[in-house]
């Protein structure tokens, strides 16, 4: 894939119009954190008819499953996974175009919805029973629930499993007892579904070593508490809260898979992969606004009687922001075509397109405040709120230095 189609240009066109209708004029509102995103997040659901698309595919995954449950439909083998994905590079295009339009002015929404329908939908979708399915599947994936996904500890940060130190305890009855608190959680004040990974409490096994395991909880259970939202530098749109379990009692048909032989790491591994590609498009979209925002800005300065467009050091500047751009944008090209020729990215190749995305935004939303100079440090200028919100980018999802660890492990086995 070279560039969009002319139905990828039409879905972008519609997705700009209904930001500058519905988004733009709260901005304010949803930047300070006053209003939460997800009323105008499911205003944009419906509108463009991604309810009814997970719907009718969710449908069919279900009627599926409950035909090969009844013996009438064979299981795939585990093998042809790649060769189902082919052709799915619109259905990817067609993901990613929203979240690069709305990262161009609320970068927090593209992780609030990422976070809900990706990681926490995606979750139940691809690890949960049957019945899990039919019981959260649906809501998350459509966002009439709201889900987040709970695995960072106050103590953890990147060595998320090793320091995790919240337990799953057997009892007698067959249940589980859940203790621990989970911080930094994406959606957490608002949620009302949460997949909850903690460790299982094993005597005789070392902390580290010890299985993970993840639930599914719902808001309200005694025992569980939601804090509310936290104060932080960016990505205001996006909700940030802690959760904290004290004795919460569940049975087996909240254990994700609907038993622990089914459970593994790397499950949640797999969602640091489609993490740390998301952010790509999210990396476009703020280089994309900062871009736009500069040239705008460096024609209509004047300085010593000239724009400071004219002077070769700001044109430097725009040179390379178009470079970044391009980057970006063939990454997100690449992404799409993989997944028309039914192929996934590894870890490692997900770990360094993230860490350049991160990078590349950070850099371009600095030089961008810096061509705005002492405006760019206003609010009334936006700038300043890109860069504040592509900060984020080198921390969530594994810090910069964790993919760089990554890339490193996958080169150096070779």
């Amino acid at each position: 894939m070279i560039e969009w189609s002319e139905p990828h240009k039409m879905v972008r066109t519609a997705v700009q119009q209904f930001i500058q209708a519905e988004i733009v004029p709260n901005l304010d509102e949803l930047e300070h954190g006053d209003t939460p995103p997800y009323d105008v997040l499911r205003k944009m659901i419906k509108t463009f008819g991604m309810d009814q698309m997970a719907k009718a595919q969710f449908e069919k995954m279900i009627e599926k499953e409950k035909a090969i449950a009844a013996g009438e439909a064979k299981e795939e083998n585990s093998n042809d996974g790649a060769a189902s994905m082919v052709g799915k590079g619109d259905e990817v295009a067609m993901t990613m175009i929203p979240m690069i339009e709305l990262s161009k002015y609320c970068p927090g929404m593209v992780t609030a919805m990422g976070v809900s329908m990706g990681l926490g939908g995606g979750a139940i979708m691809s690890k949960g029973t049957l019945e899990q399915k039919e019981r959260w599947g649906l809501d998350v994936i459509t966002m009439k629930k709201v889900c987040s996904w709970a695995i960072t500890e106050p103590g953890s940060g990147s060595d998320a499993f090793g320091s995790m130190k919240s337990v799953a305890r057997r009892t007698e009855d067959g249940c589980y007892i859940l203790n621990g608190s989970k911080t930094f959680i994406t959606n957490g004040p608002y949620a009302d579904v949460i997949i909850f990974i903690c460790k299982l409490d094993e005597e005789g096994v070392a902390p580290r070593d010890r299985k993970i395991l993840t639930f599914v909880l719902d808001t309200g259970m005694e025992g569980l508490t939601q804090s509310k939202p936290l104060r932080k530098m960016g990505i205001h749109s996006s909700p940030t809260g802690e959760v904290f379990l004290q004795d919460v009692k569940v049975g087996t048909d909240r254990l994700l898979g609907g038993s622990e032989d089914k459970q593994s790491r790397s499950g949640a591994k797999d969602t640091f992969t489609q993490e740390r590609s998301g952010v790509c498009a999210m990396a476009l979209g703020i280089v994309e606004r900062c871009q736009e925002l500069s040239i705008e800005y460096a024609k209509q300065r004047v300085q010593f009687g000239r724009p400071i467009s004219e002077f070769q050091l700001i044109q430097s500047k725009l040179a390379e922001m178009e470079v970044a751009r391009v980057n970006l944008q063939n990454l997100v090209f690449r992404f799409v075509e993989m997944a028309e020729q039914g192929k996934q990215m590894t870890l490692s190749e997900a770990s360094a397109s993230k860490l350049y995305s991160a990078r590349t935004a950070v850099q371009v939303a600095s030089e961008a405040l810096q061509i705005h100079g002492g405006n760019g440090y206003m609010v009334e200028y936006r700038v300043e709120q890109m860069l504040r919100d592509a900060r984020i980018l080198q921390i969530y999802g594994g810090t910069d230095e964790i993919q760089v660890n990554a890339i490193a492990k996958d080169i150096l086995s070779r």
